[in-house]
């Protein structure tokens, strides 16, 4: 098999040759471990670097190259790709206060993390987010379905583009797009989600508003024909403990417009992958009824256990993870193999089985563990699955 076709078959609830394997995030230190050569792909505060001094160009050719020779390399089956900012992009830089702290206009400071090494909001300085007023967010709901539907420029389409022009023949091409989660306002996720209980009224308004927009926005697909095989909404429901908000609320207000968008987005010839990360077994039913093709990012550390989701949502969904992003990081190939003999006996029979992390290969994977994700999908992943393999 092809493998587009390793994939197809999967989500289609029937066993392909093995299992696939697919990431939808990886950080630049695995390129270099890997193809043995520096990159600006997903390379944190040197990639803001590169922007701000106006070599957009540079960046996405390393992402057209190093992405394509990565996904190469390790045999996976899924190309994840983003729109890219358009020719002659060159942001602001920061105000520089010293060599980890910078600040912006409005005087909100930012530090690089010592841990993930991106440029993260350190301190902001404006007053809470006041209130919208409910005749303001009714006239923009009645406004939505009049907003015109703006092409990008040709250029922001040039990665996908190249993806698919070099491998759409033989991988799953998977565009990135946005989602929705539990609308509301707020300067931070904290003062959203307080927001999201203070003011009802509003946030349910709010969340009309992003949903009809996002149900619109695949219009925008509908016109730029890419070839592409399915798409990614990004959007996060859980925290490591339990859901980010009421299950309640996620399925009055936020679930009919995730229907919406699969629907539509089966109507046009797309596969839909959800990426959401956190405890959402309060959900997980939901998901499945939406229509999601697969759910990525299930994060076995913070309660999804793939066996149990295998019984409860296997038939329908297929299930995109089973290496835990933790040991990835901080483990052993002996965590890696332990790992992957449960995903693989508990979620792969039947197909509906995706190999990957439980989140991302992320700043500091180990190589030795990730070319022992490889050993293991190569050498046990092949179907039948028969766990007498699993040494």
């Amino acid at each position: 098999m092809t493998p587009k076709e390793r994939v197809l078959t999967t989500l289609a609830h029937r066993e392909p040759d093995r299992i696939p394997w697919g990431e939808h995030s990886i950080d630049y230190n695995v390129y270099e471990d890997i193809l043995g050569r520096k990159t600006l792909v997903q390379a944190k505060f040197r990639e803001t670097l590169a922007w701000w001094e106006g070599r957009r160009d540079e960046i996405v050719e390393c992402v057209k190259r190093d992405r394509l020779d990565l996904i190469r390399a390790l045999e996976m089956d899924i190309i994840f790709i983003s729109r890219v900012p358009p020719k002659g992009y060159k942001p602001e830089p920061l105000e520089k206060l010293d060599d980890d702290t910078y600040r912006d206009k409005a005087g909100n400071l930012y530090r690089i993390s010592a841990t993930t090494h991106d440029l993260m909001p350190y301190k902001r300085v404006a007053a809470p987010a006041e209130p919208p007023k409910i005749a303001d967010l009714e006239a923009t709901l009645d406004r939505v379905e009049s907003e015109p539907i703006t092409l990008p420029d040709e250029s922001e389409w040039e990665a996908v583009r190249h993806m698919v022009k070099e491998a759409g023949q033989t991988h799953f091409i998977l565009l990135m797009w946005g989602d929705i989660s539990f609308p509301s306002f707020g300067h931070t996720d904290e003062e959203q989600l307080m927001n999201l209980a203070l003011y009802p009224q509003e946030c349910a308004l709010i969340t009309k508003i992003a949903g009809k927009r996002l149900v619109r926005g695949l219009d925008l697909l509908a016109k730029v024909n890419l070839g592409i095989d399915g798409i990614m909404p990004c959007g996060d429901l859980g925290s490591s403990t339990g859901m980010l908000a009421s299950p309640r609320w996620y399925r009055e207000h936020v679930w009919p417009w995730h229907k919406a968008f699969c629907d539509k987005a089966h109507a046009m010839g797309l596969k839909v992958l959800k990426h959401c990360c956190g405890n959402t077994n309060a959900v997980e039913e939901d998901l499945a009824a939406a229509g999601y093709d697969a759910h990525e990012a299930l994060q076995h550390s913070g309660g999804m256990d793939l066996r149990d989701l295998k019984r409860r949502v296997g038939a329908k969904m297929t299930l995109w993870s089973g290496i835990w992003h933790e040991h990835i990081i901080l483990g052993t190939p002996e965590d890696i193999r332990r790992d992957a003999a449960y995903a693989f006996e508990h979620a792969a029979p039947g197909g509906g089985y995706i190999m990957g992390s439980s989140h991302s290969l992320a700043v500091d994977a180990k190589r030795e563990n990730i070319l022992e994700m490889k050993r293991c999908r190569d050498n046990w992943g092949v179907y039948p699955i028969d766990p007498k393999r699993f040494v």
